[in-house]
């Protein structure tokens, strides 16, 4: 399995999948979540709405409609509370959430974005060593997948987990 840190528009990648930092009611909001609502069109805001939710540590699927990827993967990380509030575990349950979604479809490639490091205000080299470490340590558990990328939006957050992908190849 291949994994990459690439810095762009997550809406404008041809893969199987992309993760989306959703909000709860997996409702577009702002950041990465509207901005994928947007590109997807309207149909995605009906098969939202129509999952009734998803809790915070969980994800659920759903077709891409208008996107270049096939599905979108709707990851629901914490909002930020001073890392006394189980962060940490909710966010890596996004990430293995969303590799057995991938593993349930039988993807090959899937395209994470910075889940909670938004408006959320997750510490992003915090949030950047656990995103690496569960989609690392977990991908082969999806025998399908073929290529990870971690999308990243600017240079601190690019940067962040090019930094923590290298620290993790460097442990491994």
């Amino acid at each position: 399995m291949r994994a990459e840190v690439v810095q762009a528009d997550v809406t404008t990648l041809a893969v199987d999948a992309i993760v989306n930092a959703a909000n709860s009611r997996l409702a577009g909001g702002g950041g990465v979540d509207g901005a994928i609502h947007r590109a997807a069109g309207p149909q995605l805001a009906a098969a939202c709405g129509a999952l009734g939710g998803c809790p915070t540590g969980d994800a659920k699927i759903t077709e891409g409609f208008e996107l270049p990827a096939r599905y979108v993967i709707h990851a629901v990380g914490p909002v930020w509370a001073g890392g006394q509030a189980r962060e940490a575990e909710l966010l890596a349950s996004c990430y293995r959430r969303s590799l057995e979604l991938a593993h349930e479809h039988g993807l090959s490639s899937i395209a994470f974005s910075a889940i909670s490091c938004g408006v959320y205000g997750y510490p992003v080299e915090e949030a950047a060593g656990i995103a690496v470490r569960e989609v690392m340590t977990r991908a082969s558990s999806v025998p399908t997948l073929e290529h990870v990328q971690f999308c990243c939006f600017g240079e601190p957050v690019t940067a962040a987990y090019r930094a923590a992908l290298r620290a993790f190849a460097a442990r491994a």
